[in-house]
């Protein structure tokens, strides 16, 4: 009898770490989707531009490839959201629904923008605000 409740409390706890570890999942896939992505099909298009040295095809396969990349992201960050309801559930924890997956997708979202704010106003050299200071 005693082992029964002791495996029911691991398969609880485990089921809580597999929740953080899918959330955090979720984290990073949304840091691909708002930094990795639109960074990597960047680099896709200068080659594209550099090659053919037409930049209407390489804003046409940056934005194609961004938008597949997006399509293709949005079921796999959907099915962790899914595996994260059901290891909560696991736990006999109530269902979020969305919530989960939209909490973390605002905080990598503003993760991404505060990372490009502090690259472009601090680490880039660009003047953000042209006055003709000399440096």
């Amino acid at each position: 009898m005693r082992a029964a409740g002791r495996n029911g409390v691991r398969g609880a706890m485990r089921a809580g770490s597999s929740a953080a570890f899918l959330l955090l999942m979720m984290f990073v896939g949304g840091l691909g989707l708002w930094v990795g992505a639109p960074i990597a099909w960047l680099y896709i298009g200068g080659a594209v531009q550099g090659a053919t040295g037409s930049v209407g095809a390489a804003i046409a396969v940056i934005l194609v490839g961004f938008v597949l990349t997006v399509v293709l992201f949005v079921p796999v960050l959907s099915w962790l959201s899914r595996r994260h309801a059901e290891a909560r559930a696991a736990r006999g924890l109530d269902d979020l629904g969305r919530a989960a997956l939209e909490g973390v997708m605002v905080v990598s979202a503003t993760v991404a923008a505060l990372a490009f704010a502090v690259w472009f106003f601090f680490l880039s050299g660009a003047e953000p605000i042209p006055l003709g200071l000399p440096n």
